[in-house]
């Protein structure tokens, strides 16, 4: 199916970019048509994918996160969020609830928060060249 429309933005790993992620997909998303809780449930979802490279894939560094986005004639949005960082050995063991290598101050939820509020979660990782996760959700639907 091709786009209607499509975005792609690069920032780097800094947390005040955490919030210009979600304004800047949210305005994308807004020709959707979203309801109120569409849109919530995608910028909370692309806020834990932004964290969790400004967390975790730079050791401490300042590095680039891509965020791409997409909008399909059947109100398909799907948002990818990359970056080149140190990657994830084990994606499995990632994803699993409250597994975390961000130390006694995280939580581990990031990806069970993005399953609960996406209808698709992809994670695509390898260690030393980066992890990128596609989220997909129909908008729309009411």
């Amino acid at each position: 199916m091709k786009a209607l429309n499509t975005v792609k933005i690069t920032f780097p790993s800094r947390s005040v970019n955490e919030g210009f992620a979600r304004s800047a997909l949210s305005a994308f998303a807004a020709q959707a048509d979203p309801t109120l809780d569409e849109l919530a449930d995608v910028k909370t979802a692309v806020s834990e994918a932004v964290t969790n490279c400004i967390v975790h894939a730079y050791a401490n560094t300042i590095g680039p996160i891509t965020l791409t986005a997409a909008l399909y004639e059947d109100g398909t949005l799907r948002v990818a969020v990359a970056d080149k960082g140190c990657g994830i050995p084990d994606v499995s063991k990632a994803m699993e609830p409250l597994f975390t290598t961000g130390g006694a101050e995280r939580a581990g939820l990031g990806f069970a928060v993005m399953e609960s509020f996406m209808d698709s979660v992809k994670v695509r990782s390898a260690p030393g060249k980066g992890t990128r996760v596609t989220l997909s959700k129909r908008l729309g639907t009411r």
